[in-house]
């Protein structure tokens, strides 16, 4: 996971610095955090990012338009959220999900398969 630019986005600021700190320690560069999904959408304009992990609801709405920005660019992403898998449109049921609360070890194995998903030339989509 070193070195990595891991874009973050969520809302809670404790949740998101809990989420910095297991980057960290996992050697990743933190992009963000963004707390909307305008400044989401901005980040993924101008930052060359590698993985995200994208809280599903940000302050009420959902964050669908950041994974499309984030499927547009090919750029892998999970989601982390209290809903579980459940809470997912269909078209988003295969990404890599994170159950509220999660371990750092939770996090780094969540975004190492979603990053292999691209580096193994296997396809985003899987249906």
């Amino acid at each position: 996971m070193s070195n990595h630019k891991v874009l973050v986005v969520e809302d809670e600021m404790m949740i998101a610095m809990l989420i910095e700190d297991m980057l960290d320690e996992l050697g990743c560069k933190v992009v963000g955090p963004a707390t909307n999904v305008p400044r989401a959408l901005e980040l993924i304009g101008k930052e060359s990012i590698d993985v995200a992990v994208l809280d599903l609801n940000l302050d009420g709405r959902d964050t669908y338009a950041i994974a499309d920005a984030l499927q547009g660019k090919n750029v892998p992403f999970i989601f982390a959220t209290g809903y579980g898998s459940a809470g997912l449109r269909q078209e988003y049921g295969h990404r890599p999900v994170l159950q509220k609360p999660f371990q750092a070890r939770d996090l780094e194995t969540a975004l190492t398969e979603a990053l292999n998903r691209i580096e193994c030339g296997r396809p985003v989509i899987t249906r």
